[in-house]
C-alpha cells in the first residue's frame, strides 16, 4: 500500500515545521524589508531631488496721493410754484345800448328825413363796412358756452401765463340767419395776439337776428371780447 500524506495539524502535533509554519516566517521577513526599502527609497528621493524655491513676485506699491473734497455746496431752495391763471371769461354777449348802436325810431327819425335806401347791389351785403342799419330788435347771442371754450382756447398761451389781458372791440355784420358774415377790429386790446384772437372767437358766435318793424334784417354792431385772468 502507498504511504498516505500525513496532514499538517497532525505534523504539527509530531513537533514537524509545518508549510503554514513556512509561510508565516517568510511573510514577516517580507513585510519588514518591503517596509525598510520603502524608507529608504522615500530618504534618497528627498536627498537627491533637486531643492526647489518660488519666485519673488513681491511689487512695491505707489504712495496713494490724498485729494482734497470740495467744499460742499449749498442748493438753494426751489423757487416757489407760478400760481397758475384762472380760466378766461367773455364779458356779457347780451347786446344792448350801451355796447351797440342806437336803435332807431321813427319818432326820432321821421320818415322824410330818413336816409334812402342802399342799391340793390348792397343788399345783403356788407361791401361798405361798418355803418348804420336801422333795427327795432337788437341780436341775442345764442352759444355763449361754445363762444366761452373757444376764447378759453384762443387765449394767447404766453399772454396767458404771464398775467396779461385784455378787451377787444369788435365790429360784427351779422346776417338775416344771425351768422357772423364778417368780423373788423374796432378798437384794439393792444396786443395783436388778443386782436387776433378775438377775430378767432368771433367767428363762431351765433346769433338771434336782429328785427326792424318784425322782419329780420342784417346789421352792423359792436361787441367787446374780453381776456381777463381771474386771481
Amino acid at each position: 500500500m502507498s504511504a498516505q500524506p500525513v496532514p499538517d495539524e497532525t505534523r504539527s502535533l509530531m513537533g514537524a515545521e509545518t508549510a503554514n509554519d513556512k509561510l508565516k516566517k517568510g511573510w514577516e521577513n517580507w513585510f519588514w524589508g518591503g517596509m525598510m526599502g520603502a524608507i529608504v527609497v522615500h530618504f534618497a528621493i528627498f536627498a537627491l531631488f533637486p531643492n526647489l524655491q518660488a519666485d519673488d513676485v513681491s511689487f512695491d506699491g505707489e504712495e496713494l496721493e490724498a485729494i482734497d473734497i470740495p467744499p460742499e455746496v449749498e442748493i438753494p431752495p426751489p423757487p416757489e410754484a407760478i400760481q397758475r391763471p384762472a380760466t378766461p371769461v367773455i364779458a356779457e354777449a347780451n347786446i344792448d345800448e350801451d355796447i351797440t348802436i342806437a336803435p332807431t325810431t321813427f319818432e326820432d327819425n321821421p320818415v322824410e328825413m330818413l336816409p334812402p335806401p342802399p342799391d340793390a347791389s348792397n343788399t345783403g351785403g356788407n361791401t361798405t363796412g361798418p355803418r348804420f342799419i336801422p333795427y327795432d330788435t337788437p341780436p341775442r347771442l345764442t352759444n355763449s358756452s361754445r363762444v366761452q371754450q373757444v376764447l378759453t382756447r384762443e387765449y394767447p398761451p404766453l399772454l396767458k401765463e404771464s398775467g396779461i389781458g385784455g378787451i377787444v372791440n369788435v365790429w360784427l355784420y351779422i346776417d338775416e340767419d344771425g351768422q357772423v358774415e364778417d368780423r373788423q377790429v374796432n378798437e384794439s386790446s393792444g396786443y395783436d395776439a388778443l386782436d387776433a384772437a378775438a377775430l378767432e372767437v368771433a367767428d363762431v358766435m351765433e346769433f338771434v337776428p336782429a328785427q326792424n318793424r318784425d322782419k329780420k334784417t342784417a346789421v352792423w354792431v359792436s361787441i367787446p371780447i374780453t381776456f381777463t385772468v381771474g386771481r
